[in-house]
């Protein structure tokens, strides 16, 4: 029977312990928090403390570029998946009120799920979403001035190639004409990889793209959409892809 590797044991016994430890204390912060600060904006500066603390704990550090070319109060963040990290990237980098579409699975993680149900995120079964309460919230999310993080591929990537883009994502955007951000995220699958439980220390980056307006398109068809959305985030997403291949 073969040893784990060292990043096996330190994720094991260090990381998720500690990862443990900060979900339960500032999701506890957060959720009370909603009883009193109906916004979530409390809530979102426990969620980024908390991504803070998680790439601090693992030993990540965030080369982000492009991040000046955002000047307005609303956008759709619309990025790649590589790995579990990405999210706690996007949470610790942007300084934005950040909210996300999760699978309605996640609603029953302790701690992580109360969090999202009670500060402002939605659950959506994939297999049945309810467009009319997706766009509902949409709705409350321009109104507060609040981001939407969207990742359309749906699933991470098994090897670092940027998947196709499912329509759907961006019906939010062209509909309610709201800015769409490309975002490359360059590198985390080499921090924890897909299916594989151990993660290491790393340096990524993370690639802030144009703003495209979509006040103009509402009558664009999502999939062309995606597709371009996809042109843009992909040669800076997959450019480690053949480096890490050979190593």
């Amino acid at each position: 029977m073969a040893i784990p590797p060292y990043h096996w044991w330190r994720t094991v016994f260090f990381l998720i312990p500690a990862i443990s430890l900060y979900t339960i204390v500032l999701g506890t912060l957060s959720i009370a928090s909603s009883l009193f600060e109906k916004r979530g904006y409390f809530a979102h500066g426990c969620a980024r403390m908390w991504a803070k603390l998680i790439l601090l704990t693992t030993g990540v550090r965030v080369d982000v570029q492009g991040l000046d070319r955002l000047t307005a109060r609303t956008y759709v963040f619309v990025a790649n998946h590589q790995s579990h990290y990405d999210t706690a990237i996007l949470f610790a980098v942007l300084p934005y009120q950040l909210r996300i579409i999760a699978k309605q699975s996640l609603g029953r993680f302790p701690f992580l799920g109360w969090h999202l149900r009670r500060t402002g995120h939605l659950l959506v079964d994939r297999r049945r979403p309810d467009r009319t309460a997706i766009f509902d919230w949409a709705a409350r999310l321009t109104s507060q001035q609040l981001s939407l993080i969207v990742y359309p591929e749906g699933t991470r990537s098994a090897d670092g190639r940027v998947g196709r883009f499912k329509g759907g994502s961006f019906h939010i955007a062209l509909e309610a004409g709201l800015p769409v951000v490309p975002l490359s995220v360059v590198g985390t699958r080499r921090i924890m990889q897909k299916g594989r439980l151990a993660a290491r220390p790393g340096r990524v980056r993370l690639v802030v793209h144009e703003p495209i307006d979509t006040s103009m398109l509402g009558g664009t068809d999502p999939k062309t959409f995606g597709e371009r959305v996809r042109q843009i985030i992909a040669p800076e997403a997959e450019s480690d892809v053949d480096v890490h291949s050979r190593t």
